[in-house]
């Protein structure tokens, strides 16, 4: 199933018209013609069924038939992982947790990051695409880039961790992880978090914890994390 993106469809919508870019893409690309089926997601649930009625380059126009909504997931995930110095590394790992499924991400930034300025247009591309290709019909919420100090003094409900390389005492994820439960997890940079930093987290009731023997990158750890909350939602 190929799926397309819309945020401004909602359950109620009957018609709808692709803009230039991608009546172009559907018509000479994927070679649909009048009356073939299409299906558009908007991000908050819904999976529209919709079939083709004027197959104009410009401005495909096409007639919902069917809609069904899809209940989200029983549990969500929150990660807070600070810009790598690549911003390709930090974009894998946007498309990956993405794919793998998630809720939010902040990008924080820490007293020992190299990058303090994200691509946000990219970012939100990257992230509707891989929904679209996961077949997800939720799409997770981006957030602004926040200083770490500004980001910890939120108020957070259910479980919080904050993942370290600290030779401190550490608490094992797969072991402290509850199902069914909102979970919030921040990844540092390259420089991994201050020790100031960690204080902060503690002070707010985060979780120091662990995602395995070997020092993982930033991305990887937050990958890891990701399917860890999955993987313990199943």
């Amino acid at each position: 199933m190929q799926l397309f993106y819309n945020p401004d469809i909602t359950e109620s919508t009957e018609m709808f018209a692709f803009p230039k870019e991608e009546s172009k893409h559907i018509l000479r690309v994927l070679r649909k013609k009048e009356g073939d089926i299409l299906h558009i997601t908007n991000g908050k649930g819904w999976l529209l069924e919709a079939k083709i009625k004027q197959s104009d380059i410009k401005n495909c126009k096409v007639e919902i038939v069917s809609k069904t909504f899809h209940k989200a997931k029983d549990y969500t995930l929150h990660l807070a992982v600070a810009p790598t110095k690549m911003n390709d590394r930090y974009e894998w790992f946007l498309e990956k947790a993405t794919e793998i499924g998630l809720d939010s991400i902040t990008p924080i930034i820490c007293d020992h990051s190299e990058r303090k300025v994200i691509k946000r247009e990219r970012f939100e591309k990257i992230i509707q695409s891989a929904m679209k290709q996961s077949l997800h019909f939720y799409l997770p919420k981006l957030n602004d880039a926040m200083r770490f100090s500004d980001f910890i003094k939120q108020d957070f409900s259910g479980q919080r961790f904050i993942a370290h390389c600290e030779d401190l005492y550490k608490k094992s994820l797969k072991k402290e992880l509850k199902s069914k439960t909102e979970v919030t997890i921040i990844i540092g940079p390259e420089g991994d978090f201050s020790v100031k930093e960690i204080k902060m987290a503690l002070q707010h009731a985060f979780i120091p914890l662990t995602l395995g023997e070997t020092r993982l990158r930033t991305e990887t750890a937050a990958v890891v994390a990701c399917h860890s909350v999955a993987y313990t939602n199943e």
